[in-house]
């Protein structure tokens, strides 16, 4: 799936069964191969997901739909922080 990395950002993330996950907040690139490989979510929807953190990232490739939502299958979890002090 080819699509502007722009595209990605600020926008909504559900399940393939309709559950918000979250907001896309920042895009995670392998720089070996050029490619996304992650979105980090914030704004995490905190009924569906138990987190300790402020976000988590999704591996891209479970991405299934990008239009006006992402929409992706069945997922594992990383804590994300999206403290831009650190970087």
């Amino acid at each position: 799936m080819r699509i502007e990395i722009t595209a990605l950002l600020d926008q909504d993330v559900y399940t393939q069964k309709g559950v918000f996950v979250g907001r896309v907040d920042d895009v995670m690139l392998d720089p070996d191969v050029g490619e996304v490989n992650g979105l980090a979510l914030g704004n995490v929807n905190k009924s569906f997901l138990d987190l300790k953190g402020r976000g988590i990232i999704i591996p891209y490739k479970g991405v299934t739909a990008v239009g006006d939502i992402i929409i992706t299958k069945h997922f594992g979890t990383m804590p994300y922080n999206n403290d831009k002090k650190g970087k």
